[in-house]
């Protein structure tokens, strides 16, 4: 399968979503320290529920501003990019 590219070099929305991933990845580095720590399995399960739900948001708005600000400005192949993106929701 051909990977669809994008001809948009930047979109409105990165830097917000940059922040949210940072956000995450600084979460992702507790839960590794509080597996470290010995910390008790539910508390660890909770965090990485919290990291795993900040990463499907961030996910989610990519593929969301994609569809609204991308695939207008394309013809031919953006139906088989929008299923394609569709099945990462």
């Amino acid at each position: 399968m051909t990977p669809f590219v994008s001809h948009a070099p930047h979109h409105a929305s990165h830097p917000g979503l940059i922040q949210r991933l940072k956000r995450a990845e600084g979460h992702l580095r507790h839960v590794i320290a509080m597996i470290e720590g010995q910390q008790p399995c539910l508390e660890i399960a909770r965090q990485l529920a919290a990291v795993e739900s900040a990463v499907t948001a961030a996910k989610r708005a990519l593929i969301h501003d994609h569809i609204d600000h991308c695939l207008v400005h394309q013809t031919g192949d953006a139906l088989a990019e929008t299923k394609a993106l569709s099945r990462l929701l």
